[in-house]
C-alpha cells in the first residue's frame, strides 16, 4: 500500500452527521464548519423525539449522538495532552473548536483543503508531542530538500532528545542540509515529492501514536487525514521504513552496482555521485 493508497482507503470511509429536529441555520452552521472533513452533514425531521440533537455515523455504524448546542458551543475538555486529543482542533488558548464534541470520537478525520499554515500547525502539534515523551521514533516527509534545509534547526532540536529517534524525508530537488541530530532518506518516488506526512509512534504509548498524511491534489492546497489509530500509525511507519529505510537504501545500492557490473560502467563515468547530484 503506498502512501497515497493510505489517504484513498480513509476517504473511502466517509462519516455521516444527521441532524435532527435543528434551525435551519444550525445545520447550515455545522455544514460551513465541517466544509473541510469528510463528513456529510444531512437534515432530519422527525415528529417525536428530543429536537436539535446529531448523531454521528460511519460505515453505516453508530459513533455517538450530540447535542446541536455542544457541537457549535465546542463545549468539552480541551485538547493538547499526550493522548488522544484532536491536532489542530483545539486554540492555542486552550479554548475547545466548534465540532470538536464529534471529531473527538474519530480515530481518522480527513480534511480537504488545507493550507500549507494549517499544515505547520498540525505538524507541530505531533512534533510536540514526541518531544514531550521524548522516546520513540518520528518520521516527517518535507517534499523536498530544499523544503527541509528550512526545517534543519527544529528537527535538529527535535533529535538530541536521545531516545527519540528522527527521520526526515524528501525528494532529491534542491541541496542537501546540513545536519547532526537526524537522519535524512532521500527518496526516488513522487509520492514523496506530492505528499506531506508526520508520524510518531507513541514511544512505546499506543495512546502517544499520531500521524498526519495528505496529498498536494493543487499547488498549495493538502487533502489527507489525522490519525490516533495505533495500527493506522504503525503501518504507515512500516511503510516508510520498508520504502525509504536502511534496508531500503542498500537494496538500491546493490541493484546500482549490479547494473554496472552488467554493463562495464564505472563508478564515475556518469560524473554526479549515487543520488543523481553533480559533483
Amino acid at each position: 500500500m503506498s502512501l497515497i493508497e493510505f489517504i484513498a482507503g480513509v476517504e473511502a470511509h466517509e462519516a455521516t452527521l444527521t441532524v435532527y429536529n435543528a434551525d435551519a441555520a444550525d445545520t447550515d452552521a455545522l455544514r460551513d464548519h465541517f466544509a473541510d472533513r469528510n463528513i456529510r452533514i444531512v437534515d432530519e425531521r422527525s415528529t417525536a423525539g428530543p429536537t436539535a440533537f446529531a448523531v454521528l455515523a460511519r460505515d453505516g455504524e453508530f459513533v455517538t449522538a450530540v447535542a446541536v448546542d455542544e457541537l457549535l458551543s465546542g463545549s468539552g475538555p480541551p485538547g493538547g495532552d499526550d493522548g488522544g486529543g484532536d491536532a489542530g482542533e483545539s486554540r492555542h488558548d486552550g479554548t475547545p473548536r466548534t465540532g470538536r464534541a464529534v471529531l473527538d470520537h474519530l480515530d481518522e478525520t480527513m480534511f480537504t483543503s488545507y493550507s500549507r499554515a494549517d499544515m505547520v500547525a498540525a505538524s507541530r502539534e505531533i512534533e510536540d508531542r514526541a518531544w514531550r515523551v521524548g522516546d520513540g521514533e518520528l518520521h516527517a516527509g518535507f517534499q523536498t530538500l530544499d523544503v527541509l534545509t528550512g526545517e534543519t534547526d527544529t528537527y535538529d532540536v527535535l533529535g538530541e532528545k536521545t531516545d527519540l529517534d528522527v527521520h526526515a524525508y524528501a525528494a532529491d530537488e534542491g541541496n542537501p542540509p546540513a545536519v547532526e541530530h537526524y537522519t535524512v532518506h532521500v527518496g526516488r518516488t513522487a509520492e514523496i515529492r506530492e505528499t506531506w506526512f508526520v508520524a510518531y509512534d507513541g514511544g512505546g504509548l499506543d495512546d502517544a501514536k499520531c500521524a498526519l498524511l495528505a496529498e498536494e491534489r493543487a499547488s498549495g492546497e493538502f487533502y489527507g487525514f489525522w490519525s490516533y489509530d495505533p495500527e493506522t500509525v504503525d503501518e504507515i511507519i512500516d511503510y516508510l521504513t520498508e520504502q525509504y529505510g536502511p534496508a531500503a537504501d542498500d537494496a538500491r545500492e546493490d541493484g546500482e552496482t549490479n547494473r554496472r557490473d552488467d554493463t562495464g560502467e564505472s563508478d564515475n563515468a556518469s560524473g554526479s555521485d549515487d543520488t543523481g547530484r553533480n559533483r
